[in-house]
C-alpha cells in the first residue's frame, strides 16, 4: 500500500485557492501533524472544525486509566475552529455525545468547496454530511474501519445494508490502508473514488528524540532492570481487553523460560492490576512504566528492541508507525489493521494469530535468538517509514481533493 501512496504523491498537487473544511471529533495527537503538513503545503484555505474539546478526565476514561492532557501541541500550525457542542451529555464515547445542529447554517455561511469528514460514528458527522449533501458540497469521507473477522451477526447484515446505501454517495473515500480500502469497496464505493490517505504520526519529532536518546539506551535499560544480553519487547497500549495485555504478559513468561527476554509495558488502564498480578504469578520479567505521554514515548522505544501489538481488534495501530520511525521492528497480530501495509514478515516484523500467547512467545524466542537480524529488521522498517510521513500523506490528501473536485466539475 505504500506504493499506492508514492504514485499519488508523485502526480503533483494543485495550489488553487479553494476553501476546504474538515470535520473531526476533537484534537488528537496523531492527527495534528497531518493538518500542519496540509496547511504548510497548500495555498488552499484549509480549516479544521472540531466538535468537542476533551477534558483530562474524558481522555482518561477512554481506557488510558489516568486523567491527562497531551503534552505536545495539538492546535499549532493550522487553522481550527471549536464548534458549539449542543449534546445533552457531551462526550466522545457515545453517538449522541457530539451534536452540532447549527452545522447547516455554518456551511451555508462558509460556503466551502469541499468537506472532509473523519468517521461517521458520531451525530455531528451526520449533521455535517446531510447538510453538505443538501447544499451540493462535495463530501470526502476519511475512515479506518475494516471488515469484521469471523461469523457475521444479524446486526452486521443490517448495518451492512445501511452502509451500502450511503457509502456510494460520498464523492470520495479516503482509506488509511489496504483493509480500509477493502471496507469502502465492499460497501459500494467505486474503486476509482477510493484514495489511500494513511494514518501518520509526527515522524520528524519522534525520530529526532529517538536519535538523541540512543546514547542513553544502556543507562535507561539498566534503570529498568534489563542487561545488554536481554531482548526487550515493548507493549505500548491502553491496558484494556481488546489490546490483549494479558496475552503479552503470558507470552513473555513462556519465552523467558528458554530465552533471555523481558517485557516493558508503557500504558495504563483497567487491566493494570490484573497484568501485574499475572506477571507475579507467572514470574514474568515485565516492567510496568504506567501511562507515558508523547514527549517521553521515544524513551520507551529506545529502551526496547521490538514492539508487540497483540490486539484482537485494531483498525490500524499507530504505535507500529512509532516503532518503525524509531528503528524498531514489530510483532503484531493478524487482527491489527496495519499488518498488510507495514509488516513484511521477516523484513519489518512478524505477524502472529490473535489470542495465541504460545505463537507470540515463539516469535519472541525466534527474534531474541538473532539480535543482528532483529536490528536489521528495525533498520528496514525505519527506511520504509519515510513513505508514511505527514508530508507524503498531505500530498496524498491534496491529490485526492484535486481528483475529486475535477471529476465534480466535469460531470454534467
Amino acid at each position: 500500500m505504500a506504493g499506492d501512496l508514492e504514485v499519488q504523491a508523485g502526480r503533483g498537487v494543485s495550489a488553487r485557492g479553494l476553501r476546504i473544511r474538515l470535520v473531526a471529533t476533537h484534537p488528537i495527537q496523531y492527527q495534528a501533524p497531518l493538518f500542519r503538513a496540509v496547511a504548510a503545503r497548500s495555498a488552499w484555505d484549509f480549516q479544521v472544525w472540531y466538535c468537542h474539546r476533551a477534558t483530562a478526565e474524558e481522555q482518561g476514561d477512554a481506557g488510558f486509566g489516568v486523567p491527562f492532557e497531551w503534552d505536545v501541541p495539538l492546535l499549532d500550525g493550522y487553522e481550527s475552529r471549536l464548534l458549539d457542542n449542543a449534546a445533552r451529555r457531551p462526550g466522545l464515547h457515545r453517538f449522541g455525545g457530539l451534536s452540532t445542529p447549527a452545522m447547516g447554517d455554518l456551511l451555508r455561511r462558509d460556503r466551502p468547496d469541499a468537506l472532509i469528514v473523519q468517521g461517521w460514528f458520531y451525530r455531528a458527522a451526520w449533521q455535517a454530511i446531510v447538510a453538505a449533501w443538501r447544499q451540493g458540497i462535495p463530501v470526502l469521507m476519511r475512515g479506518d474501519s475494516i471488515l469484521p473477522r469471523g461469523v457475521l451477526t444479524p446486526r452486521s447484515f443490517m448495518t451492512g445494508a445501511a452502509r451500502r446505501a450511503f457509502v456510494p454517495r460520498f464523492d470520495a473515500c479516503l482509506a488509511v490502508g489496504g483493509r480500509s480500502r477493502e471496507y469502502f469497496e465492499h460497501y459500494g464505493a467505486r474503486p476509482d473514488r477510493v484514495f489511500v490517505v494513511p494514518h501518520t504520526i509526527d515522524a520528524a519529532r519522534l525520530a529526532a528524540e529517538a536519535v538523541r536518546g540512543e546514547p542513553c539506551r544502556k543507562r535507561w535499560r539498566a534503570e529498568a532492570g534489563f542487561d545488554d544480553s536481554t531482548t526487550v519487547f515493548l507493549l505500548a497500549a491502553k491496558l484494556v481487553d481488546v489490546k490483549r495485555p494479558l496475552d503479552f504478559v503470558e507470552a513473555v513468561a513462556r519465552a523467558a523460560r528458554t530465552a533471555r527476554v523481558a517485557g516493558l509495558i508503557a500504558g495504563d488502564g483497567p487491566l493494570r492490576q490484573a497484568c501485574e498480578r499475572r506477571a507475579r504469578e507467572r514470574q514474568a520479567p515485565v516492567k510496568f512504566l504506567g501511562f507515558v505521554n508523547q514527549s517521553e514515548i521515544a524513551r520507551a522505544y529506545v529502551t526496547a528492541d521490538a514492539l508487540v501489538l497483540p490486539s484482537d481488534s485494531e483498525t490500524w495501530g499507530l504505535v507500529v508507525n512509532e516503532a518503525h520511525v524509531c528503528g524498531r521492528a514489530a510483532i503484531v497480530s493478524d487482527a491489527v489493521g496495519c499488518a498488510p501495509d507495514l509488516i513484511e514478515p521477516g523484513r519489518t516484523g512478524v505477524v502472529v494469530p490473535p489470542r495465541d500467547p504460545a505463537a507470540l512467545a515463539d516469535a519472541m524466542i525466534r527474534l531474541a535468538a538473532d539480535p543482528s537480524r532483529l536490528a536489521a529488521m528495525g533498520m528496514e522498517a525505519q527506511r520504509r517509514a519515510v513513505a508514511w510521513s505527514p508530508d507524503r500523506v498531505a500530498d496524498a490528501l491534496l491529490h485526492a481533493l484535486d481528483r475529486t473536485l475535477d471529476e465534480r466539475r466535469s460531470t454534467p
